[in-house]
């Protein structure tokens, strides 16, 4: 495996999350500096975390669902990369996210 590829990626990965780390912090201090109602601030910041938990778990159902897509590719032995395969991990994002829905309706979730 060509590791030297991993290390930029990961680099890059990690830059964005530290940057979204701080502008959320950012975000929060100025939210809790503005004075505001402080039902109006625990409101937004449930809503924050709600939000948070729904991401987690649309990512969670989808990369299921693209790791079952790859089962299925090991599984038939396909060694090329060829329409069909695309078209077999496609086919897992969207019904891991046609899952995500259908049980964000479910349960009732603002997603």
């Amino acid at each position: 495996m060509n590791f030297e590829i991993l290390i930029p990626i990961t680099l890059f990965i990690c830059i964005t999350y530290a940057i979204k780390a701080v502008v959320d912090a950012r975000f929060r201090r100025q939210m809790v500096q503005s004075n505001g109602s402080q039902d109006l601030i625990r409101a937004m910041l449930q809503g924050e975390e709600a939000r948070q938990r729904h991401g987690s778990l649309r990512w969670g159902i989808t990369l299921v669902a693209v790791a079952l897509g790859f089962g299925l590719i090991e599984a038939a032995g396909w060694t090329e990369i060829t329409p069909g395969v695309i078209a077999v991990l496609a086919g897992a994002t969207g019904l891991g996210n046609l899952a995500f829905y259908a049980l964000s309706r479910k349960m009732g979730l603002n997603a």
